[in-house]
């Protein structure tokens, strides 16, 4: 459960990377609410994930994942 905790935190992250753009372009209150979202689901992922897998393991897959998307 972890894991995909984990994974789904990388998978927010970069959703939240692309709606950076969007807000950019759009500057509309749904595309800003869905940026603050995914960026706060994925931390909140994250944090969920780092109680078992530890620190250094988990923020390594979490941007590894951020980097590849």
């Amino acid at each position: 459960m972890t894991w995909l905790a984990l994974i789904m935190a990388g998978i927010c992250e970069v959703f939240g990377v692309i709606l950076i753009k969007r807000v950019t372009t759009q500057r509309d209150l749904k595309s800003l609410l869905m940026l603050i979202l995914s960026f706060g689901l994925s931390f909140t992922l994250l944090s969920i994930a780092m109680r078992v897998i530890p620190m250094g393991t988990a923020y390594a897959i979490w941007t590894g994942i951020g980097t590849v998307g």
